[in-house]
């Protein structure tokens, strides 16, 4: 099955009405004079559906069954893809969020962050290409001289040219003060040798040019981390003019055998086999990693939107299979384990979609809200980045597992598209930090480093937004007021424990912080879905007669009733003195 619409309708009620997008960042500098409000939302988010449902959704099966090749030196995409990423690049969806001055677009955050959910739904294979481009634009902006932004950024963002990270080698994994890749100076840049896996979208011929941010070492550089630098380095060099010259010494050598993804050509990459690769230095010397990391937070949000993305998708075709799959002389949809797999699939879906938009408004607000308030909104930023990628991706595996098992039998059979999603997102959790590494930034990094008040912070929001629901006197809200109100307590208790396990035993805290962090999720999550419920029950009270909102509410109440008390279950293992994982011997395992 192929078939995707975007859910346009519950994407502008959250960016318009619930986040009220257009008061909150229409004044902002920069933003003042592009209209944003609910004319705008309604005219990209209509675009991009068309593109998402059109043109990527067909393809999803076609790169399964297609998967990108090597050979001699050459990549060769799944039929199809260089149209679609042309269609992507013509529409200025690439550079969306970038800077005007570079050929960007320069619109808000929350509307580059739509737009991936929807690529992501429609095709993660082909979605991966702008996502990891503009990651590697938006260093190149941070830390470019003004000669290396000129050279590259226009190219990147109009999407004539494609950017790539190139960060891991064989048996470095996540340590990667262990690399081997080298940069010696010559001249006016540097030759680089070494070979990097797991280089998503690492070579094809869609682009005229691709360019490489590649992490290296030199000759005399510090040992581990500390001496890592960060290097441009294009397919074809770039002449003083702007065309292009002569093919640079990168090539790719294969591409990787994958659960799934198949579409996106994951390459090994060789640097420098015939000489050396020209590379350029980006930002100083050994401190590659401070450059590469400028990306982190907006990759990290892209990645949790993969998770949501790919379960918008399994959960739109579950639930088209299951209103036409009669068992029993009815639509399975009416038996009520397949209603409570789908409705557990729709509601933990809105409640991802609305942390992960809530989160991409606070990004620019970050960036351009009153001066005296970014420091506090930034920290706020850097603790939710952790939560939204590894809960949303831990989410969207349960949820296109579900996907599955509503299928039944035939959603095991690949042929039904059911497994591919499945398949698909499993990769989501590893890259860009494993799961397990957001965990441990959350507890050691985010919230050891403030004692704990950033997180407080947003625990007295919640706190106060209950307050909220209860003055609306209705009965629903009310409910969803009290479980909200029991997970919020348990967050207080477990945060609590955790900043005195940092204190007494860091391994004790880290063996706590996956648990944490998602009972976390499990929280906000459901705090951001219930500030839809009461945005909807004014709706209501105002005189609306839509079914949307009725439902908004009917949504947010499932979740507070079958969803939200997972929080418990999980403040009940990040409390726990942990003894059984400490003492547990590891030669026994």
């Amino acid at each position: 099955m192929t078939t995707y619409r975007a859910p346009v309708e519950d994407m502008a009620f959250l960016i318009d009405e619930v986040l009220e997008a257009g008061s909150v960042l229409g004044e902002l500098e920069g933003f003042d004079e592009l209209g944003v409000g609910p004319e705008l939302s309604a005219a990209l988010l209509d675009e991009a559906a068309k593109l998402a449902g059109g043109v990527f959704a067909p393809l999803r099966r076609e790169g399964d069954l297609h998967p990108a090749t090597c050979s001699e030196g050459r990549i060769t995409v799944s039929p199809g893809f260089d149209e679609a990423l042309r269609q992507l690049a013509e529409g200025g969806w690439i550079g969306i969020s970038a800077d005007p001055a570079y050929g960007g677009q320069g619109l808000p955050e929350i509307y580059s962050t739509a737009g991936h959910e929807m690529w992501n739904a429609s095709n993660m294979a082909l979605a991966l290409a702008p996502m990891l481009s503009s990651g590697a634009a938006l260093a190149i902006a941070a830390h470019g001289s003004e000669e290396q932004k000129a050279t590259y950024l226009e190219k990147m963002h109009s999407g004539e040219w494609m950017g790539t990270m190139n960060l891991t080698e064989a048996g470095a994994g996540s340590d990667l003060g262990v690399m081997k890749a080298r940069a010696v100076p010559e001249g006016d840049h540097y030759l680089i040798t070494g070979q990097k896996i797991f280089i998503t979208w690492g070579d094809h011929e869609v682009t005229d040019n691709i360019v490489h941010l590649v992490l290296a070492k030199l000759p005399d550089a510090p040992e581990g981390s500390r001496g890592i630098s960060l290097f441009i380095v294009p397919k074809y060099l770039v002449n003083a003019d702007g065309s292009l010259g002569e093919r640079n010494d990168v090539y790719p050598v294969s591409t990787e055998h994958k659960l799934g993804i198949h579409g996106s050509p994951t390459c090994v990459m060789a640097y420098g086999d015939n000489g050396g690769a020209i590379g350029y230095l980006l930002g100083e010397v050994n401190r590659g990693l401070a450059c590469m990391f400028t990306m982190m937070n907006e990759a990290r949000l892209k990645v949790g939107v993969q998770g949501l993305g790919l379960a918008e998708g399994a959960f739109q075709q579950a639930a088209a299979y299951a209103r036409e799959r009669v068992q029993g002389g009815v639509p399975i949809i009416q038996h009520p384990d397949v209603k409570r797999m789908l409705l557990s699939m729709k509601s933990m879906i809105e409640a991802m979609r609305a942390l992960a938009y809530a989160e991409a408004i606070t990004l620019d607000l970050a960036h351009r809200g009153p001066q005296a308030e970014r420091a506090a909104l930034q920290a706020r930023v850097d603790l939710m980045i952790p939560v939204i990628k590894a809960w949303l991706t831990e989410v969207g595996q349960e949820v296109t597992s579900l996907g599955v098992q509503v299928h039944g039998g035939m959603g095991y059979i690949e042929e039904t598209g059911a497994a591919q999603y499945f398949r698909d997102v499993r990769i989501s959790s590893i890259y860009e930090g494993t799961n397990g590494i957001q965990a441990a930034d959350l507890v050691t990094r985010k919230l050891g480093r403030d004692g704990g008040a950033t997180m407080n912070a947003i625990l007295a929001q919640i706190a106060a937004f209950i307050g909220e629901l209860e003055a609306t006197g209705d009965a629903g809200l009310g409910l969803i007021a009290q479980a909200l109100q029991t997970a919020l307590a348990a967050q207080e208790r477990s945060t609590a424990v955790i900043l005195q396990s940092l204190a007494e035993s860091v391994d004790s805290a880290l063996g706590a912080s996956f648990d944490y962090l998602m009972q976390t999720g499990f929280l906000l999550g459901g705090w951001q879905l219930a500030r839809g419920a009461l945005a909807a029950h004014r709706q209501i009270g105002a005189g609306s007669d839509n079914p949307f909102y009725a439902t908004k509410i009917a949504t947010a109440g499932y979740y507070a009733e079958q969803i939200l008390p997972r929080c418990q279950g999980y403040a009940a293992c990040a409390t726990s003195a942990g003894s059984s994982l400490a003492d547990y011997p590891v030669d026994s395992i």
